[in-house]
């Protein structure tokens, strides 16, 4: 037996007791949960850029062949493609272009010109302005229509409200946006057809909403059909829920019910929904870019596509995927906090 101390006061000496090591552990529930996300996101955003860059290498057609012309000589690509670097390996080629994003450097532009961070990051924030405006016409639709249904259960309300979730979710994005054209632009020429602000969207922000509001209505409709139809049902389960049945029982009125108590219930659910239809804007944003000429990381992905410039194609897939992957994140996270059934749940 090792040698021992007085550990009761008496006089005796007893064995050493060994250290107990005990394994740390997080207590905030919230953010044992927000870690595990967190370290999901950025593997699922490194998968994504393997999987870009492999599909873009796949794609029939040679960037040197592009710059080189029709009648440029074998030696002509080679030349270019060691300048571009695309003589190297995949692997060494990925793990370089990853080590330059990682630092910000995107590089320069093969066909388009220019440095792809400069294209990038003015597409970028068009599409992020446009997307937005989509979101909150998206939501502020959803909730006018939700609430009427269930506010004002007539026939003739909740007709409607079905019949405009159908139409918006069964009929393409294009075709909407023609029927938008035509009608406020042509038609009646109310709106401008498309384009930005000739002195930007801070100069005059009428003219800025005037430029926004048909292509950001275009995007918002299917996510308004759907965030309708989520809400709508979320509202309805809880009204026919205990908690809301006894309040009605004790005297309260039913816009304070629905207001009140079924909307902040069935709000957590609805947003998750709300993270998912972020990738159909994004999606959708490149038929919608070109049907109003908006000049957005849709229509640049466009052009990088067709002129084979792998570096611009590249960012712009990384952002939109990048976009996506931050709108989940922050959708899951607000909705843990709204909601303690799943921040509480082991």
């Amino acid at each position: 037996m090792s040698a021992g101390i007085d550990v009761t006061g008496t006089g005796s000496v007893g064995p050493v007791a060994a250290p107990v090591l005990r394994k740390r552990r997080i207590r905030s529930p919230l953010l044992r949960r927000v870690i595990p996300r967190i370290a999901i996101a950025i593997l699922t955003l490194l998968l994504a850029s393997i999987i870009i860059f492999a599909v873009l290498r796949l794609i029939p057609g040679d960037p040197a062949a592009v710059l080189a012309g029709a009648d440029g000589s074998a030696a002509a690509r080679q030349a270019i493609r060691q300048e571009l670097g695309l003589d190297r390996s995949p692997f060494v080629e990925y793990f370089s272009w990853l080590g330059h994003t990682v630092t910000g450097d995107l590089g320069r532009s093969y066909v388009i010109g220019g440095s792809v961070g400069d294209l990038v990051s003015s597409a970028a924030a068009n599409t992020a302005m446009l997307a937005g405006t989509a979101t909150l016409l998206a939501v502020l639709i959803a909730l006018a229509a939700s609430l009427s249904a269930v506010l004002w259960p007539h026939r003739v309300v909740t007709t409607l409200v079905n019949g405009f979730s159908a139409l918006s979710i069964a009929i393409p994005t294009f075709v909407t946006g023609v029927v938008l054209v035509q009608i406020f632009a042509v038609l009646l020429p109310w709106l401008p057809a498309g384009g930005t602000p000739r002195d930007g969207f801070g100069a005059d922000p009428w003219v800025s909403v005037q430029y926004l509001f048909l292509p950001a209505l275009c995007l918002a409709l299917p996510v308004a059909s759907a965030l309708t139809r989520f809400l709508l049902e979320g509202l309805r389960t809880e009204l026919a829920k205990p908690y809301i049945l006894s309040a009605r029982a004790m005297g309260v009125t039913h816009r304070r019910s629905v207001l009140v108590g079924a909307l902040r219930n069935a709000v957590p659910d609805t947003i998750a929904v709300l993270g998912i239809q972020v990738g159909q804007l994004i999606g959708s944003s490149i038929l919608v870019e070109a049907i109003f000429a908006w000049p957005g990381l849709g229509q640049l992905l466009g052009q990088g596509i067709s002129a084979r410039d792998y570096p611009v194609v590249q960012a712009a897939l990384l952002i939109s995927v990048g976009a996506f992957i931050i709108a989940q994140t922050v959708t899951e996270l607000v909705q843990l906090a709204l909601d303690p059934t799943l921040r509480n749940r082991s």
